[in-house]
This record gives C-alpha cells, sequence and structure tokens, in this order.
C-alpha cells in the first residue's frame, strides 16, 4: 500500500511540474516584448508619448494662432473706426464750390432714384450704423 502511494506521490509531482513547465511558457509568451501583451503595452506607451507630443505642438500652433487673429482683429476695428471718421469727416464738407473754383454740373442719371429702403441696404455697414446713431440722437 505504501508502494502504490509513494507512485502516486511521485506522479502527482512529475504532474504538477510539467503544469508548472507550460505555465512558464505560456508566460514568458505572454510577456514578449515582440508578439505579447508586453510588445502590445510597449506600442502603446510610445504612441501615447507620440501623441503627447502632437497634442503639445496643436496647442502652442493654436494659442500662437489665437495670438495673431486677436492682434489681427484690435487691427481691423482700428480701421474701422478711422474709417467711420473719415466718412463722417467727407460727410462734413460742404458741397458748395469755393470762389476760386467752378461749379461742377452733375450728370443726369435716365434711371429713377431707389427707394430709401433700398439705398439703406446697399450702403456698407458702418455707414448704415452711424446714421442709426445720428437719427436717434
Amino acid at each position: 500500500m505504501e508502494f502504490i502511494a509513494d507512485i502516486l506521490l511521485v506522479a502527482g509531482a512529475l504532474g504538477a511540474g510539467f503544469y508548472c513547465f507550460i505555465l512558464a511558457k505560456r508566460l514568458t509568451r505572454f510577456n514578449d516584448l515582440e508578439k505579447g501583451v508586453g510588445g502590445a503595452v510597449a506600442v502603446l506607451s510610445a504612441q501615447v508619448d507620440d501623441l503627447s507630443k502632437a497634442l503639445n505642438q496643436a496647442q502652442s500652433v493654436s494659442g500662437e494662432s489665437t495670438e495673431a487673429l486677436a492682434d489681427l482683429t484690435h487691427r481691423a476695428e482700428a480701421v474701422a473706426q478711422r474709417l467711420e471718421l473719415m466718412m463722417a469727416s467727407m460727410h462734413d464738407l460742404s458741397e458748395e464750390p469755393t470762389k476760386g473754383e467752378p461749379e461742377k454740373s452733375t450728370p443726369v442719371s435716365e434711371e429713377p432714384a431707389p427707394p430709401a429702403s433700398a439705398e439703406r441696404q446697399t450702403e456698407p455697414m458702418f455707414m448704415r450704423h452711424s446714421s442709426d446713431r445720428k437719427g436717434a440722437a
């Protein structure tokens, strides 16, 4: 009876050893940097690094673009204000000729003048706003 128990004990030990050997092979394949999960983790880590670099670069470029757009917007607003002042000063000029200048004849158009609402739609936006302000005052 002891002999059979020893044989079963040796068989169990050999089975456990074989099972451990197979598990060790599977674990090395699992952690293999070329084909296994370890390789996938390494590739994903490299991709995360590349994406974070690209994101930082995109953020810096968008920040520069935002600053450039803000500068252009401020310049455009300043130019618009100067144009409004120029247009307002042109309206202040008298249409009567001075003493030394001959009178200019205005050409007579064959088409009737468009209604006031059509003129209002075709005139530039800054003129429309300035005329609204004058009318409201």
